[in-house]
């Protein structure tokens, strides 16, 4: 398939996880009222909670979370792909937690999972600090799927800052590289567009990006600003704003193809005598 339908669900989740998840499920069920094939929700769908001992206190283990088979049942009833950008899920064993994507298929299987790789561990300045590595645990591999024709390398919110991690995703065959997120208003407004326009253009991919916005109910700002990027670099749609609300594209993923042919740089990687690390 060359043309692929997509919508990006743009969310001010709170501290409510059900209610999270009945926001989550109508602006969902809206994509697929407006022809989406794949959806895609940002990052901590279900719970935006910066108290870290409050959090625990809701959140379930992925045996137990009553989203991930709610979102597996959405999946199916509307005959969808359904990327849920993360989860916040405590483990089984271990005192940490995981920031964890999945994608149901259409039947509401859930066909890959990914933990996030990096941890925003920050200090912006103006008593805004993030230390996201003491409450959850590092993800330990790359995750590249498919989705109704296409195929998709996974990631989220921070991983952006890393390059490698796209260009491996690119090189393995991703078309389309997805980046959910909760970004904060600080460096959203900053660095959101330009690092999402670099990834896509450094790979020759189509980026995926929704996005948390606005005043929570935890007090956390974000950016919102969802986007779709093409892999010559250019937004072909945005939210200009943090409300919520839903993004709808149309991918020609023959694109993909032109950019790469035109500027092959994933084939032109060289081993480089240099300083060590």
């Amino acid at each position: 398939m060359s043309k692929l339908d997509i919508a990006l669900i743009q969310m001010r989740s709170g501290i409510d996880p059900a209610a999270n998840l009945a926001d989550a499920s109508d602006l969902i069920r809206q994509a697929a009222g407006e022809g989406a094939r794949l959806v895609a929700t940002p990052e901590v769908t279900h719970l935006v909670q910066k108290d870290s001992e409050a959090a625990f206190q809701v959140m379930q283990t992925p045996q137990a979370d009553p989203a991930i088979p709610a979102f597996s049942a959405l999946a199916k009833e509307l005959g969808i792909s359904l990327l849920i950008g993360s989860l916040a899920l405590k483990q089984a064993e271990g005192g940490k937690a995981v920031n964890r994507s999945f994608l149901f298929g259409p039947d509401g299987a859930v066909k890959a999972w990914y933990d996030k790789a990096h941890m925003f561990d920050v200090g912006l300045g103006q008593g805004e600090s993030y230390r996201e590595s003491d409450n959850y645990q590092a993800g330990e591999r790359l995750v590249l799927t498919e989705a109704e024709g296409a195929k998709l390398g996974l990631s989220i919110c921070y991983d952006v800052r890393f390059a490698y991690l796209y260009r491996r995703l690119a090189q393995a065959g991703a078309q389309i590289l997805t980046v959910p997120a909760a970004f904060t208003r600080t460096t959203g407004k900053a660095h959101w567009e330009v690092l999402l326009r670099a990834r896509a253009i450094e790979t020759g991919s189509f980026v995926l990006a929704p996005a948390q916005g606005g005043l929570h109910a935890d007090g956390r700002r974000t950016w919102g600003h969802s986007m779709v990027v093409d892999p010559w670099g250019a937004i072909i749609a945005e939210l200009d704003h943090d409300e919520p609300g839903v993004l709808t594209a149309s991918l020609d993923l023959s694109r993909v193809d032109e950019a790469r042919r035109r500027v092959p740089a994933l084939t032109h990687d060289r081993a480089l005598s240099g300083p060590e690390v």
